[in-house]
């Protein structure tokens, strides 16, 4: 079974505090499977599968699940929320944990990337990704890490972005997308450790 499909795995979620707040954005509901702006979701999915668990816990105005990753307490998130607000969520786990913006990862979409390349940021505005500007907004801050994830650009200026980001994103261009998933998983292990320059080293070259 891919990814970009509903995951089986047992949620054993351990009795962890969270350390971390790792999210991948997306819009919830079968009308936004597989579509560009749902790339988030696919890789922490591919976080949680490798973990063991099930993002299924609804809490905070998304799904979660807890874990522990390189001794450390992580939340995984996915909001719940559509694309736009999901900085409500977030902010509002950050609040209850008291979790600093510079542990909280943001895994999302990138039009001004091709499939298949990845880029990791340790701050920076929110560069039209309303996802972004909602997280910059509900947090009063644009430091906070991310990994930008290549959906490739619009076919032509006059395209609309919201059909774009929208869309069904075509069989090829998915392949490359899957095929850095575990790099991304990597990435963020490295970004956990506190080794993010090291990561952004390592996988924003390649691709």
């Amino acid at each position: 079974m891919s990814i970009w499909d509903i995951l089986k795995t047992d949620n054993a979620a351990p009795a962890v505090k969270p350390e971390y707040i790792i999210a991948g954005l997306g819009n919830p509901g079968p009308k936004y499977e597989r579509t560009r702006h749902n790339c988030g979701f696919v890789a922490i999915d591919r976080m949680a599968e490798k973990y063991g668990v099930r993002i299924d816990r609804a809490k905070y105005q998304a799904l979660i699940a807890m874990t522990s990753v390189g001794g450390h307490g992580v939340m995984l998130m996915k909001p719940q929320t559509l694309m736009n607000a999901s900085g409500a969520a977030i902010q509002e786990a950050a609040d209850f944990y008291k979790i600093p913006s510079d542990r909280i990862i943001v895994l999302c979409d990138d039009i001004s990337l091709a499939p298949g390349i990845i880029r990791i940021r340790k701050n920076g505005s929110a560069g039209g990704h309303k996802g972004l500007k909602s997280i910059i907004a509900c947090l009063g801050t644009d430091a906070f890490p991310r990994v930008k994830i290549g959906v490739g650009e619009k076919p032509n200026p006059e395209y609309d972005l919201a059909d774009w980001v929208l869309c069904k994103i075509p069989d090829a261009d998915r392949k490359a997308i899957d095929g850095r998933l575990d790099d991304i998983v990597g990435a963020v292990e490295m970004m956990i450790a506190g080794n993010t320059e090291q990561a952004t080293q390592l996988y924003n070259r390649k691709g």
